[in-house]
């Protein structure tokens, strides 16, 4: 039976009633229906979200599962664990890969869960807390029709012209697809095009091997440049599906490590990888194109051992 869209029983009406039961009994007949080959998915996938983000813990949690929300403005781990703490999500969630997104999308917007049981740590292999030298990640905001995805903030650069000599390739494969990985959404699901380079050199060199003869440059901390990573590795880009901040912040670690050889020892001590981001210079910069959707360009300096990446993407609408 159809329902009227402005009635008291429609999809608004039962959200803005709290009547989160009737919520899900209407999302069990939207799925029954699309068996039947009625095109009633997106109405049950947007149902899912609203529960994931709105209702309480005991409603919330079982929508987090493996295939839950594919069409919907995030991925619901993250859009759970957007409005829930752990305590209220952690009794009701499924077992399964989703459950662990869940607790390290917590763990990104800083709830320490280290003592928290029947967590799979070999889903992410990260650390259950945020370490004292990470930053403040930026994170999504969720509301009903639409979703927040805030950069985080890059300084002031300096207008830089580069040299014309071509720069000497180290050949570090492994540390230019670790950049590209965190860009991966973005071209192989969206418009977006990356290239990345490594260098016998110094930043200035890996730079210029990408092509641009004239460029904004500064350098920023490492807290500054993980919190790039983390966003660029989180998004979709214009078209791609978003992978949400717990797979941001992998993906920060990840090529973090790569950049400081450190993927040998992965999971890689954060100890050992605090050490090894500090003795790295990272910059920001810009190829002076005015941007018209995502950007993400980031150079990387290991002044110790003469090597430098850097990397240029963009995805437009």
């Amino acid at each position: 039976m159809a329902i009227p869209p402005n009635s008291s029983n429609s999809l608004t009406g039962l959200c803005g009633r709290l009547d989160w039961e009737a919520l899900v009994d209407l999302k069990a007949r939207c799925r029954h229906a699309v068996d039947r080959g009625k095109q009633l998915w997106a109405v049950a996938d947007h149902i899912e979200y609203r529960l994931a983000l709105e209702a309480p813990g005991m409603w919330a949690g079982p929508m987090v599962f493996e295939g839950a929300g594919r069409f919907t403005l995030g991925p619901l781990p993250e859009v759970a664990a957007s409005r829930h703490t752990w305590a209220e999500l952690a009794p009701h969630l499924p077992e399964g890969p989703a459950r662990a997104v869940t607790a390290y999308e917590r763990v990104v917007r800083g709830e320490d869960l280290t003592t928290a049981p029947d967590i799979d740590p070999l889903v992410a292999e990260l650390p259950l807390s945020l370490t004292e030298w990470e930053p403040v990640y930026a994170v999504a905001t969720y509301h009903a029709d639409k979703a927040e995805f805030p950069a985080p903030p890059l300084p002031r650069m300096q207008e830089l012209v580069l040299s014309n000599d071509p720069p000497p390739s180290a050949g570090d494969h492994e540390s230019q697809d670790a950049l590209l990985s965190l860009v991966r959404a973005w071209t192989d699901e969206s418009n977006g095009r990356a290239e990345a380079a490594s260098v016998h050199g110094d930043v200035t060199a890996a730079i210029r091997s990408l092509g641009p003869s004239r460029v904004r440059l500064e350098p920023v901390s490492p807290r500054v440049a993980l919190a790039l990573m983390a966003w660029t590795g989180a998004s979709g880009g214009a078209y791609g599906r978003r992978t949400g901040a717990a797979a941001g912040r992998y993906g920060a670690w990840w090529t973090a490590a790569a950049l400081s050889g450190l993927l040998e020892e992965w999971p890689v001590s954060p100890v050992d990888l605090g050490q090894a981001i500090s003795e790295l210079n990272w910059y920001v910069w810009s190829d002076l194109v005015p941007p018209t959707g995502w950007t993400f360009h980031l150079a990387v300096e290991d002044p110790a051992h003469g090597l430098a990446w850097a990397i240029a993407a963009v995805d437009a609408k």
